[in-house]
């Protein structure tokens, strides 16, 4: 298959406060964000012309930004804003939007707070994170390398950058051996999360999702709780030992470019994609629509 590079498209990024053609949208090779890691970011989609909880993603991309001690230069309805018109003006109705703000390049060291802070908004097509052909199958993921640091050694709370490192290492690893995926362990050793989405068991009708203690309680999380329990399915959030994961039926990983997605094989570990994970999956499909169509 052949790729086109992200670098190399048709359209137009906000960037700074007006819309620039796609492929003029740069930085500096002396980015401080490309040495330091001082960037953050957020992955949104937009359904039928409405971009999912755009403010709560929006939200969460200030308060990424103000735990790695910088300050956005525009206010939340701005940016909103801004990620309605980045779609609008690239004619995208249903795509991926990658909000995305860094220290700049005026300063090269680790104390960088003289720094411009700049803000890029993309949006472009991606249907579907995993293959849809197998994805009602349920998608295999082996075990990660790394684990999920405590939030007293790097800043979990905040949706940063440098956080993915060890993400981007594990999914390779794990593409390689055969997995879609792979699952973190966090630093006490407890189940925490996939490489880029939360995780849930189901055990005799019942859902055991991590505690997000050390890492990302994400919006589509918070979404898939709100329908379960709306629902009338009980939802328990604790940690859990990866040792339990033979003790429940189902799993399914959840996020915003994963969406719903129901998992098969957790390395030594067999799931039945059922009910629950597969009912969850389109209701949560058919929320994203309903929102959309209802604004």
């Amino acid at each position: 298959m052949s790729l086109v590079p992200y670098d190399d498209r048709d359209g137009w990024i906000w960037l700074d406060g007006q819309f620039v053609p796609w492929r003029e949208a740069k930085a500096h090779v002396l980015t401080h964000a490309l040495h330091y890691a001082s960037s953050v970011f957020e992955g949104e989609r937009m359904y039928g012309g409405e971009i999912f909880k755009l403010t709560e993603h929006t939200e969460r991309l200030f308060q990424s930004a103000a735990i790695l001690d910088f300050a956005i230069p525009y206010t939340v309805s701005q940016i909103d804003e801004a990620c309605k018109q980045t779609c609008a003006r690239n004619g995208l109705d249903d795509c991926y939007v990658r909000p995305v703000a860094w220290r700049g390049s005026e300063i090269m060291g680790v104390s960088a707070q003289a720094s411009t802070i700049h803000v890029a908004v993309a949006a472009w097509e991606w249907p579907s994170y995993f293959d849809p052909a197998l994805k009602a199958k349920g998608i295999a993921l082996g075990w990660a390398k790394y684990r999920r640091p405590a939030p007293e050694t790097a800043p979990t709370a905040a949706k940063a950058a440098g956080l993915y490192m060890i993400c981007t290492i594990s999914k390779h690893a794990a593409e390689r051996e055969g997995f879609a995926d792979a699952l973190m362990l966090d630093y006490r050793g407890y189940v925490a999360e996939a490489t880029g989405a939360n995780v849930f068991f189901v055990r005799d009708g019942v859902l055991h999702t991590p505690t997000p203690d050390c890492f990302l309680d994400g919006i589509t999380r918070r979404s898939v709780i709100a329908l379960a329990e709306g629902k009338g399915l009980e939802v328990i959030a604790r940690h859990i030992h990866p040792e339990e994961l033979s003790g429940f039926s189902e799993c399914f990983i959840v996020g915003t470019a994963a969406e719903v997605t129901p998992v098969s094989q957790v390395g030594e570990y067999r799931f039945a994609p059922g009910a629950l994970s597969l009912g969850l999956m389109d209701d949560y499909a058919r929320l994203v629509r309903r929102e959309a169509v209802a604004a």
